[in-house]
């Protein structure tokens, strides 16, 4: 039985951080939240040092290429209704 793993990576803008320590409030919520609720693996993967963005991805396993698509793009979708960030840019891959 095959195995597809969908992988996430997505750009945001946190415009009301301030400082480090504010986007590492708001990344720790928003990565928390997104492994509760949809049990995915998620990592901050870039622009670690910039206070007003971030890169992050999280990644699904499924035996089904159109449930990972659906898992990923649900957890898109809730991403954008958040009113504390905005989606600059999303990449997404189903191996």
């Amino acid at each position: 039985m095959p195995a597809f793993v969908g992988i996430c990576r997505v750009t945001l803008a946190l415009p009301g951080s301030s400082s480090l320590k504010d986007k590492r409030r708001v990344l720790r919520s928003l990565m928390d939240r997104l492994r509760q609720r949809y049990a995915l693996a998620v990592a901050e993967v870039g622009s670690q040092d910039a206070w007003r963005r971030a890169d992050i991805a999280f990644a699904c396993v499924s035996g089904e290429q159109r449930q990972c698509e659906a898992i990923l793009a649900e957890c898109v979708r809730w991403l954008e209704s958040r009113a504390d960030i905005e989606l600059i840019e999303v990449d997404t891959e189903i191996v």
